[in-house]
């Protein structure tokens, strides 16, 4: 049965348009709604943030599938952009990426990652990686693709590691066959240098996607840089959940000696705009019932 997806259908066109996108990654509704809210045309779902923030875990495969649909549901709902989704490593053999694929589309995902890491994966950023076979790789990305091609309106996005066990060589290998077999973005995780980004973008044809971990591998380039180099996309999987967790830390710290803390708090008038009481308010005017007393 088809599954009809509009957000699929707006992140092609801002493909069209050749415009260097920069991804803010969301890790849960809200920080979807604030990435929204600040401008930003596209978001990603960083299985790291999500995980850190559903869990209090670290993103070692723990999630499981219904739980990352789950959270990629709850932010689909909560935001009118399109989303590209972490789906891993598909959670088993190609008939599992199938069904993941699916899913993550009729939870109105624009996109979904597909990787191949040996399960259970891990950030592309820390030790311990290892990548399946490549036909076990290929298998999963055409498992995507005829999902796709048989009516599951989402783009694919496959993903290599194979950078930090097989090389270069065999990670632009593995992305160029990624591209033939039908990918609609391509990601070569974790680049140590420039040189080897430039390197990727040449020789690997298609949309590129490169992954900014603010103290990870890759150079923290800035955007006019990464798009010369070719990316058109740039994911920034932990900025704000960086970002939040050390105000929280801030604040926690200042409470527990009793010292005032309004400096690093948002204003409650601001607060309530973000989150969305005025919005409920206006649209529950209509309702008498629903009105505030």
């Amino acid at each position: 049965m088809a599954i009809a997806n509009h957000m699929a259908d707006a992140l092609r066109e801002r493909i069209k348009t050749g415009a260097f996108i920069a991804m803010p990654s969301c890790f849960d509704a809200l920080s979807a709604k604030m990435i929204e809210q600040a401008g930003f045309s596209v978001t990603f779902m960083s299985g790291f943030a999500a995980s850190a923030a559903r869990l209090g875990q670290p993103d070692l495969g723990l999630m499981s599938y219904s739980e990352v649909l789950d959270q990629a549901r709850n932010i689909t709902e909560a935001i009118s952009i399109p989303l590209i989704a972490d789906g891993d490593t598909g959670y088993g053999n190609a008939m599992n990426v199938r069904r993941t694929v699916e899913g993550f589309a009729r939870a109105g995902c624009a996109a979904v990652l597909i990787e191949d890491q040996l399960a259970p994966k891990r950030c592309g950023h820390t030790s311990g990686k290892e990548v399946v076979t490549r036909e076990e790789a290929f298998d999963r990305i055409q498992a995507a693709v005829d999902a796709r091609e048989e009516g599951t309106d989402i783009l694919v996005l496959g993903r290599t590691d194979a950078i930090h066990t097989h090389g270069l060589e065999e990670a632009i290998y593995r992305a160029q066959r990624y591209h033939e077999m039908g990918a609609d973005i391509i990601f070569v995780e974790a680049p140590k240098n420039i040189e080897e980004m430039r390197l990727i973008c040449r020789e690997v044809p298609g949309c590129h996607l490169a992954n900014i971990v603010e103290g990870g591998l890759t150079p923290n380039l800035d955007m006019k840089q990464l798009a010369d180099i070719g990316y058109q996309f740039a994911v920034y999987p932990l900025t704000l959940l960086s970002a939040s967790m050390q105000a929280m830390k801030t604040t926690l710290a200042l409470m527990a000696k009793d010292l005032p803390r309004n400096d690093g708090l948002m204003d409650f008038d601001t607060l309530k705009q973000t989150v969305g009481f005025n919005e409920y308010y206006q649209a529950s005017a209509q309702y008498e019932s629903a009105r505030r007393k």
